[in-house]
């Protein structure tokens, strides 16, 4: 693949948190591995002793201990840590390795001004919180909703809920009234945590009208909280608490409330871009195994890191960076524009923060790099030793841009995983060198696979991305899915017993991976399976493209169908035919003529979810006939203005593609 950008130090052994595993292993377990596949290996075909060693590795502190570590090793139905009970809020909040004056959690953003908790004062804010929620009368099972930001209160808020037994939930104040009630009416949250609004960049967005509607459309609240974070005086809303009211002073010691390992934790939700999000119910102990085996074993934080990942609270990238104090990281929260007021903000703000682990998504990384930004004469980045990277795959160029100007000494981990499980599947490790453009490695204890068309494993080919063992951070369903069916439907209806994750990923000998796209959104043009990933990577290379979005639009009748091509031009560039030329020449020359597109169309922008991502499906079936209003929800939309373009082009176009 491509060039080898850093390697392991002779020592890494010595100095990783992966190596005192390893030495771990060989003196509990008698087990000795050489190299990373072979404790790769062993995570995945012996999955009763890797889970219990990482159990037992990072001394879980459990009520009662667990009878037996998996039962039933099915997908889905596998049966985790049956008899044991614990509290995910109560082994975070261990923040192992520090003391009660060391700063743990230190928000930035730009509503106010910066603060920082110590460990001390957090928990000192969840014993409080968990004191004001209990007066709410909320219990065991309760929902708790947070209509609100990457800050403090949001954190406190989801440990408070947790120590409870409670379950939480949480969606950025962006979205939308509908996408909010989408969401949220599915669970029925008895209490509602909400900001008045926000501060993007300079710019004031007041949400409080927002508030209202969600609180009228979902009957089942008892109780609303708000903080007053755009106008910290301002008055709560009528019938609602504040904040300080919430987190009044109280004479009751902080007690966490035992759960089974499978007890509902939070609920996370699919992008919901086509019908109704799926809420997926992850539990206390999968998430507390998973956060723990990732966070210190393949990104390497402890207790002398700051960790920082680029996030709102509606994206999963949230709940992963919160668990870090469970390792004894502190953890560094942004709320805001990121390309306020430039794009060096981000990196100016890691180097005021001392971030050691700086967590961010592809297609910024990409965006600095197109502004021609040089992160490390903006900002002295030496504490950096780890850059994060997902949301999107993050091409060969990416790797060298973060090398050439981040730093040269850094481990770049790109990563890939999902919602669904709260983590990445494949990524990297302190033992593996870096390769422009590929993913390191898969996971310990997840048994990633790539399926070609016919259901078999391959090694150095384009294939579905599947896992064939069972991971304990795999949802505990879907809620209100009572009989599992949903559930089945979403991972499990190509191949039994197997999870189909609906990503294209190549596996090469080394055990690095290439992640192409979705599967979903494949062009497949004269058999010939094609991601849309790389497909980005060159016209989004060129200076004059901002945007991109393809879709290949099949021929009923087996012929090689259409592909058509929508950019998003730079200011005041208007798509004329040498700039047609130029972008099938470039596809044509980086990848192959089967990529050359049909048709170009200039568009004023590209359908992204909130988190950003892409959205092809919607777009394919918009040109296929489908309406716009059941082709994609609008409110999971950052624009959904931008599907009228299409919604017109359809109109406009034969019924039918046509062979090209």
């Amino acid at each position: 693949m491509g060039d080898m950008l850093w390697a392991p130090p002779a020592d890494v052994r010595e100095r990783s948190r992966i190596g005192a595993y390893l030495r771990w292993l060989r003196e509990h377990r008698g087990l000795d591995f050489g190299d990373y596949d072979a404790l790769w290996r062993w995570s995945t075909t012996d999955l009763d002793g890797f889970w219990r060693s990482i159990w037992d590795h990072f001394e879980v502190i459990a009520h009662t201990p667990p009878t037996a570590t998996l039962t039933q090793r099915v997908m889905p139905g596998a049966r985790w840590f049956p008899g044991a009970t614990l509290n995910y809020a109560e082994n975070v909040l261990r923040m192992p390795g520090r003391g009660d004056d060391d700063p743990m959690v230190i928000s930035h953003g730009q509503t106010r001004p910066p603060v920082t908790l110590t460990a001390g004062e957090l928990r000192e804010q969840v014993r409080r919180v968990s004191a004001g929620l209990r007066r709410l009368g909320v219990t065991t099972g309760d929902r708790v909703a947070a209509y609100a930001p990457n800050i403090g209160e949001t954190y406190v808020l989801l440990l408070a809920t947790a120590s409870l037994g409670a379950i939480f939930s949480s969606c950025a104040p962006e979205f939308g009234t509908r996408s909010v009630t989408d969401r949220w009416q599915q669970i029925e949250p008895t209490v509602l945590v909400a900001v008045d609004g926000y501060r993007y960049g300079d710019k004031p967005v007041d949400r409080r009208a927002e508030v209202a509607a969600i609180r009228a459309a979902l009957p089942s609240l008892r109780h609303t909280v708000s903080i007053g974070y755009l106008d910290p005086a301002g008055p709560a809303p009528d019938g609602a608490l504040s904040w300080a009211e919430l987190a009044a002073p109280v004479d009751e010691p902080l007690t966490f409330t035992p759960v089974p390992f499978d007890h509902p934790l939070y609920v996370l939700y699919s992008s919901g871009t086509t019908g109704l999000p799926k809420p997926i119910v992850h539990g206390h102990g999968g998430i507390l195994l998973e956060h723990l085996k990732m966070l210190a074993l393949h990104h390497d934080l402890g207790p002398a890191d700051r960790f920082f990942w680029f996030t709102t609270t509606g994206w999963m990238m949230w709940n992963f960076l919160v668990s870090g104090p469970a390792v004894g990281a502190s953890i560094v929260l942004f709320d805001g524009n990121p390309g306020h007021p430039d794009l060096g903000g981000l990196w100016r703000m890691a180097a005021e923060t001392g971030t050691t682990y700086f967590g961010t998504s592809a297609p910024y990384l990409l965006a600095c790099r197109k502004a021609g930004l040089v992160p490390h004469d903006v900002a002295d980045l030496s504490a950096v030793r780890g850059v994060g990277s997902t949301g999107a795959p993050l091409p060969a160029e990416g790797f060298r841009w973060v090398y050439e100007t981040v730093g040269d000494r850094l481990q770049l981990q790109s990563l890939s995983g999902g919602t669904d499980v709260c983590t990445g599947f494949v990524g990297g490790v302190p033992l593996l060198p870096v390769y422009a453009g590929e993913i390191a490695c898969r996971a310990l204890g997840a048994k990633v696979e790539a399926r070609s068309a016919d259901g078999t494993p391959v090694i150095g080919e384009l294939g579905e991305l599947v896992i064939t063992e069972p991971m304990p951070s795999m949802p505990v369903g879907f809620w209100n899915d009572t009989d599992g069916t949903r559930y089945a439907e979403a991972y499990f209806d190509v191949y039994p017993g197997v999870w189909r994750h609906g990503d294209w990923i190549t596996i090469n000998e080394r055990g690095g991976c290439v992640i192409t796209g979705r599967s979903d959104a494949t062009l497949n043009r004269g058999g010939v399976r094609l991601g849309t990933a790389e497909f980005y990577s060159v016209v989004e290379g060129l200076d004059e493209v901002l945007d991109s979005v393809v879709v290949h639009l099949e021929d009923d009748e087996g012929g090689a169908g259409e592909l058509l091509l929508f950019v998003v031009l730079a200011d005041g560039l208007e798509l004329d035919d040498p700039m047609r030329t130029k972008i099938c020449r470039e596809l044509r020359t980086a990848l192959s003529p089967r990529h050359v597109p049909d048709e170009i169309h200039q568009v004023r922008s590209v359908p992204r979810t909130l988190s950003a991502k892409k959205l092809e499906v919607p777009v394919k079936k918009i040109l296929t006939g489908t309406p716009v209003d059941q082709a994609a929800a609008k409110g999971a939309l950052a624009n959904p203005e931008s599907l009228t373009a299409f919604a017109a082009l359809a109109q406009r176009r034969p019924p039918h593609p046509t062979p090209a």
